[in-house]
């Protein structure tokens, strides 16, 4: 932090920035001011003593309450953002009064989650019961960001979305298989493999337009001079399967969680032969050697459980 950046940490306060969010949430001095339980002059006094640091007008004042400026909105964001990592904080550490010895934070995809976390995670926390993980489903791209921007410790996702030019460290930590999933009496049910390009000519049954499993899909669609004739997305794999038991379409997901789901509807599922259907899953930190004691203990616990081998699955 350069010495001007300190300097501005040090004379911002978080009780004027929780005073200018109550006045911006009530559109009121006076009623911010009955609310904190606190006289109307110091919290205008507050306010003025705030825009004097920034140097910037951050509401403009009149007879019926306050408006914000545009510099009044940017700083109700961040002050928001602030506050909220506050509390988040004071949650984390008072679990550590309650008994609680480490706290990690985890992003992952939906694949990941549905597949192989329950188990990995319930084996850690039998051996932890001390520690606490934080677990959010998100898309791999968002996953990244997180990792990233440091909402996340750790991220599990499909490897292929970073790309290349990030400074991430990643593990390799699972493969799972794509496969089609059709309804039992469809044509391609008979099929023991085909090519993505092959079902190109009947409705889709999609994931989020931003999830990994979409990307490729609609890469391999493009590559292959064609269009996904896409009738619905929808955000979890048993949704899929329902909507494809009732013949709104097929739809491509991982073997396993197929396999898992078994019996959501009358279906079948087809082994996809392009290579793109074999995944890698990775754990991705920013720098694995300087994670917390508790998120490098979960990182060892999942490369073990990674060199199991999978039970050979059904062709």
């Amino acid at each position: 932090m350069k010495p001007s950046e300190r300097t501005f940490a040090r004379r911002i306060d978080l009780t004027s920035l929780q005073l200018f969010v109550a006045v911006c949430e009530l559109g009121s001095i006076g009623k911010a001011a009955e609310r904190e339980f606190i006289a109307a002059s110091a919290v205008s006094k507050r306010l003025s003593d705030l825009e004097a640091t920034l140097e910037t007008p951050l509401l403009y004042r009149h007879t019926r309450g306050v408006d914000l400026t545009p510099a009044g909105e940017s700083l109700l964001h961040h002050a928001r953002s602030v506050l909220f990592s506050l509390e988040k904080m004071q949650g984390e550490l008072s679990e550590y009064a309650d008994g609680v010895r480490g706290h990690v934070r985890v992003h992952a995809s939906i694949s990941a989650i549905v597949q192989f976390l329950p188990e990995d995670l319930g084996a850690f926390i039998k051996e932890h019961g001390e520690v606490k993980i934080d677990l959010e489903e998100h898309l791999s791209t968002e996953i990244v960001r997180a990792v990233q921007e440091g909402a996340a410790d750790l991220g599990i996702c499909n490897a292929i979305v970073l790309g290349t030019g990030h400074e991430l460290q990643t593990l390799p930590y699972r493969q799972d298989q794509l496969v089609l999933i059709v309804p039992r009496r469809h044509p391609l049910a008979r099929r023991k493999a085909v090519a993505f390009e092959d079902t190109l000519d009947f409705d889709h049954v999609g994931l989020h337009s931003n999830s990994s499993i979409h990307l490729a899909m609609r890469d391999a669609a493009a590559a292959a001079g064609r269009t996904i004739k896409l009738r619905i997305h929808v955000t979890g794999l048993d949704a899929m399967c329902r909507m494809i038991h009732n013949g709104l379409g097929v739809g491509v997901m991982p073997r396993r969680a197929f396999e898992l789901m078994h019996g959501v509807g009358d279906l079948e599922c087809v082994r996809l032969t392009d290579p793109w259907a074999q995944r890698n899953i990775e754990l991705v930190a920013r720098d694995f050697s300087t994670l917390p004691v508790t998120a490098r203990l979960l990182v060892d616990h999942l490369k073990a459980r990674a060199e199991i081998p999978e039970p050979a699955l059904a062709q």
